[in-house]
């Protein structure tokens, strides 16, 4: 299957393309014909990296440890340093291979190296594929804040390769379902459906596609978070509480959001969510510290006074953005979540 996803941002669109072995033939699609710095983390095979740096003029391959840590100043230092001792010029390029922590510290460097270079990403996780790899959002974390120092930075172009899910584990497929699961429950029944009722492994490239076009639309319409967008948050509020909280090390991003979709859902339709989550071994209860949950959900960059806006799902492809306090989503999220 060859899909061609345009997202259109006026100056900044770009395509994303959507094809199985599109990763071996790259330079047909991006411009390498020059420096490039192909960056990687040392939890995505090597063979990835080395694939895109062989169709490339000039490859200099920076590896980043796996994992949040890498999202920081010496990260994005590292990459910064790399790209002027090698005499990068602003003819140049960043491609991140990697998932959304590769994805998000490349595209903030690119962004930032002579006030912005092009960026390429090729995402290899299904989190990254169906999510964060589009829309432009760049990060790094920053005193224990999670995504807080960064620029909207479109990417030039987005390949997205779904035979490189075939090495990730599977517990980071359903780390990627979450995102999927969430954004058909906003805007997509039918997508939800294909969760409810057919082999999600059979489906995964219409599921990729299903959601990036949800997504291509949200950003199309909203480019810069003033309103629509934040339904791609929806579940994200307490997620991020929960991913943040200290004591959650054992469970990943898409695990979190999962949890934090469930308060969020209508009474009558959470029990095809927590059914759908627990087919895609998402349901995972555990011991919640609701204090620290609390602290790290409302130190986040959206909230806004004692206050902040939520997207409720009351019946599944329809949302709502609710404003609500610090403590009413508390509440309802531990009502829920008490196991």
């Amino acid at each position: 299957m060859n899909m061609n996803i345009h997202l259109d941002l006026k100056e900044n669109s770009y395509d994303i393309i959507v094809e199985r072995g599109i990763l071996q033939k790259a330079a047909n699609y991006l411009n390498l014909n020059r420096r490039v710095l192909v960056v990687t983390d040392s939890g995505v095979p090597e063979k990835y990296a080395n694939t895109l740096a062989n169709q490339c003029k000039t490859a200099f391959i920076c590896t980043v440890e796996s994992g949040e840590g890498s999202k920081s100043i010496e990260g994005f230092q590292k990459l910064l340093h790399m790209m002027l001792e090698n005499g990068f010029s602003r003819k140049d390029c960043v491609v991140a291979v990697g998932g959304g922590v590769v994805g998000d510290l490349s595209g903030f460097a690119a962004s930032a190296y002579m006030r912005g270079i092009d960026f390429y990403n090729i995402p290899t996780t299904l989190l990254s594929q169906i999510d964060s790899s589009i829309g432009g959002k760049t990060a790094i974390n920053f005193g224990g804040i999670k995504n807080i120092v960064g620029a909207f930075y479109q990417p030039k172009k987005v390949l997205i390769d779904p035979d490189l899910l075939k090495t990730l584990p599977q517990r980071q497929i359903s780390n990627g379902l979450a995102e999927a699961v969430k954004m058909a429950l906003t805007s997509d029944s039918e997508l939800f459906e294909i969760f409810e009722n057919k082999d999600v492994d059979d489906n995964i490239d219409e599921i990729i596609i299903r959601s990036l076009n949800i997504k291509k639309s949200v950003v199309e319409q909203d480019e810069k978070e003033t309103g629509l967008r934040k339904i791609l948050n929806f579940g994200h509020t307490i997620g991020h509480g929960i991913e943040s909280s200290g004591n959650m090390a054992e469970l990943y991003h898409g695990e979190c959001v999962a949890l934090g979709l469930i308060p969020m859902c209508d009474e009558k339709i959470r029990p095809r969510v927590v059914n759908v989550l627990k087919k895609c071994n998402l349901y995972n209860l555990i011991d919640f510290d609701w204090k620290k949950i609390s602290e790290a959900a409302f130190h986040d960059k959206k909230a806004d006074g004692d206050s902040v806006t939520v997207t409720i799902v009351n019946e599944i492809g329809k949302h709502e953005l609710r404003k609500m306090t610090f403590n009413q989503v508390i509440e309802m999220a531990e009502n829920c979540l008490k196991g």
